[in-house]
């Protein structure tokens, strides 16, 4: 890569701060993903101009495609999309369950990316039911709801908590998650969502230009592995 990591590590972390041993080599993997691209940009500052690099987030047009019908399409972080597909399917409530979906595979196109997703017979016929009465479709839930009462639903599933969380662990957890998000460190520009222990601990972490989109791969990501339920 003609981009030098360290100068963009130093611009948002500090150079006295930053550990080139244990930031920049995992860091490093990350950018091979395609999540980040590099480019020469010109920084203004009280007057002066200089030349620098400057990483930005990928975010690319993401297909999801049922049982060979395309049903949405959004802008998102090209990476853990089998986590987005599957936690899309649960949120949205094209699947009730994650043993309903048979088989994601990811295909990439001239434009943009496919997810070519298998699920059940019945959920796909209630799906295709979905479509018919839909007007719009977007990523922010509410285009294509007909009445308040389908825009304001209450969850079916509802999971009683009757943990409590100290405010400590809170405290940690959000410093946990901050040291995690790598694409936000050297871009300034994602989001990311978490699952974390009583004790402030980080277990799961998803990473998105897109705040839902983020939450929709940590869910499928936590529904992928059963120990984190």
């Amino acid at each position: 890569m003609k981009c030098d990591l360290a100068n963009v590590m130093a611009e948002y972390v500090g150079a006295e701060d930053m550990d080139e041993d244990s930031v920049l080599a995992p860091l490093s993997s990350l950018i091979s993903e395609t999540t980040a691209s590099c480019f020469s940009v010109q920084k203004w500052d009280k007057g002066h101009v200089e030349q620098r690099d400057d990483w930005v987030a990928e975010e690319v047009p993401i297909a999801l495609v049922y049982n060979g019908v395309s049903h949405a399409v959004m802008l998102a972080t090209p990476a853990d999309l089998e986590d987005f597909a599957l936690g899309f399917s649960l949120s949205e409530g094209i699947l009730n369950s994650p043993r309903e979906l048979y088989d994601i595979e990811v295909v990439p196109q001239a434009k943009g990316i496919e997810l070519q997703i298998q699920i059940a017979a019945e959920r796909f016929m209630q799906l295709k039911q979905r479509r018919r009465s839909m007007t719009g479709r977007t990523g922010c839930g509410l285009c294509g709801a007909e009445s308040l009462d389908q825009a304001m639903r209450i969850p079916e599933n509802v999971i009683p908590v009757s943990q409590q969380m100290p405010g400590s662990a809170i405290s940690l957890a959000y410093h946990n998650i901050r040291e995690q998000q790598k694409l936000q460190t050297i871009t300034g520009a994602t989001h990311a969502c978490a699952w974390v222990g009583s004790d402030g601990s980080v277990r799961l972490l998803r990473e998105d230009v897109g705040r839902h989109n983020a939450l929709d791969m940590l869910v499928g990501a936590i529904a992928k592995a059963p120990e984190m339920q």
